[in-house]
């Protein structure tokens, strides 16, 4: 269990602070680099895991040493705004680049929600960064099911400028899921994307879909926002 009094505290302290959306306060302690700020300020896993989508009250603490080793807390929300619970994401990792072409990257996460009665749950990361692709793993037990995820992004080679990512998950379910006709008791789903900036603006098309149809879909819970074959196309302009 990755829980500390003295990371709890400062994460407090953070969320109790008038921080803008998206703020960031950096600076160098030592050997180490301090992040707190209201967006996430990692990526792990090489891109595989990210922190879980924040809402209106969060934020979050990010320290690293020159070595590689890094740990921090993430709260993806404070369980201010109603219908949504506090949840506190503890995490830690070693992350080194051998070069500029190959690195390596390690670590754990902890999800905790203190003010519900439901169990924490844990995450196992690596990833793998070879001539500017990725490539990664995480094994996770949520309360009610085993997850297992391969992911790449073939970044380093980008016909047409187009970048394409996928991801593949495997669900093993604590205990079946009765539907119409049977039983679910485990089931995968998977992503493919194709992005491509155009003109100031990335664009995204994704393609998602699982193995489960029809009255079994019922059972779904993984990572799509829905069981069946979906296309979506989505346009994101930075401003800042």
């Amino acid at each position: 269990m990755l829980k500390s009094p003295c990371l709890s505290l400062l994460l407090g302290g953070l969320l109790a602070c008038p921080f803008a959306h998206g703020q960031v306060f950096q600076r160098e302690l030592g050997d180490f680099d301090l992040k707190l700020g209201t967006s996430p300020s990692r990526s792990m896993a090489q891109g595989l895991v990210k922190p879980s989508a924040a809402g209106s009250f969060h934020g979050g603490l990010d320290l690293t040493h020159d070595s590689g080793f890094y740990f921090g807390q993430w709260s993806p929300s404070m369980g201010i705004t109603p219908g949504k619970n506090l949840e506190i994401d503890s995490y830690a990792g070693f992350k080194q680049p051998f070069d500029q072409t190959l690195g390596y990257e390690v670590g754990i996460i902890h999800y905790s929600y203190p003010e519900v009665d439901t169990l924490d749950s844990q995450e196992l990361f690596g990833g793998l960064t070879l001539l500017g692709s990725r490539f990664g793993v995480a094994l996770s037990n949520d309360p009610d099911k085993q997850n297992s995820t391969l992911f790449a992004d073939l970044s380093g080679n980008q016909p047409f400028g187009i970048g394409i990512s996928m991801k593949y998950t495997t669900h093993q379910l604590n205990a079946p899921v009765a539907v119409d006709g049977g039983y679910v008791g485990s089931f995968t789903d998977w992503s493919v994307k194709l992005s491509r900036p155009f003109m100031g603006i990335d664009l995204d098309l994704i393609y998602s879909d699982s193995s489960l149809s029809g009255s079994y879909c019922s059972a779904y819970s993984g990572h799509n926002s829905q069981c069946d074959g979906l296309v979506t196309l989505k346009a994101e302009r930075s401003f800042y």
